[in-house]
């Protein structure tokens, strides 16, 4: 988690940059591509108690709040996202509450059963050690009846190598979980002249059926399960191609590979 955090507060002001803010602050009905994806199977907010999790500078938060939430929280690890997600609300005239914190000490500060919908974006399971103690977080969180909704890189995107000469598909990281997999990383997501400050991150895969049974062995109800071949990030290089709606799939034969999911969970009553 040390290694981590400083990895992704060494992201925020590359991220502040790449992120196109200024969408958020010049047009009140803006949301981010990756909650637009999102829309048809979220169904509609209204009246709900929302908390997004691993919320990082709160571009999607701020997009939960604006599809008609009753209450966003967004929590984050990184003291500076949570800094800069609070200054995107109030330069957006949003009512987020951000809250730094572990995401294993979520049900510690933000309380038990207080939230109609948990939502996780693109990118935040692979930064957790532990799917089972990461499932029975959100199944305290959430009151009866109250909804999982994630959406993720697949565990075979991230068991994946880096782009190839030879244009092959080839698995070299773990598909399940274990301890984790370092690895030194000048880059980030988005276009950016200097390198990271903080390069070393530690990351960790989850298989699908460990994921599964982690949410059904922490109380809650799979209701929905879909797997898409694209992907709001490009993680192969020349290997795969832009659709022009901030998704981007394999340039040759996208059937070959899921790319991300979506999982949809009930906790029971």
């Amino acid at each position: 988690m040390q290694v981590n955090r400083a990895n992704w507060n060494s992201r925020v002001p590359l991220h502040l940059e790449g992120y196109n803010l200024e969408s958020f602050r010049t047009d009140p009905n803006y949301i981010s591509e990756v909650v637009r994806f999102d829309v048809p199977r979220l169904g509609s907010l209204e009246g709900l108690d929302v908390v997004h999790l691993q919320c990082h500078i709160g571009t999607d938060t701020l997009s939960l709040a604006r599809l008609g939430a009753r209450s966003v929280t967004g929590l984050d690890f990184s003291a500076p996202a949570i800094a800069a997600a609070e200054v995107l609300a109030h330069e957006c005239g949003a009512d987020i509450d951000y809250v730094e914190s572990e995401l294993y000490d979520a049900v510690d500060v933000l309380g038990a059963q207080r939230f109609d919908l948990v939502y996780t974006g693109v990118g935040a399971l692979c930064w957790l050690p532990d799917i089972a103690r990461w499932a029975d977080v959100v199944a305290r969180l959430l009151r009866p009846g109250g909804r999982l909704f994630i959406r993720e890189g697949h565990p075979v995107l991230w068991s994946l190598s880096d782009e190839r000469p030879d244009g092959l598909l080839v698995i070299e990281y773990p598909y399940f979980e274990t301890e984790g997999v370092t690895f030194h990383d000048e880059r980030t997501y988005v276009p950016h002249q200097e390198p990271l400050a903080s390069p070393d991150s530690v990351g960790f895969n989850h298989g699908v059926g460990e994921l599964i049974t982690a949410v059904m062995h922490a109380g809650m109800t799979l209701t929905s399960f879909e797997e898409h071949r694209s992907v709001p990030w490009n993680p192969l290089g020349d290997m795969m191609q832009d659709d022009g709606e901030g998704e981007y799939r394999l340039r040759d034969t996208p059937d070959r590979l899921a790319l991300t999911y979506t999982l949809q969970a009930v906790k029971s009553s």
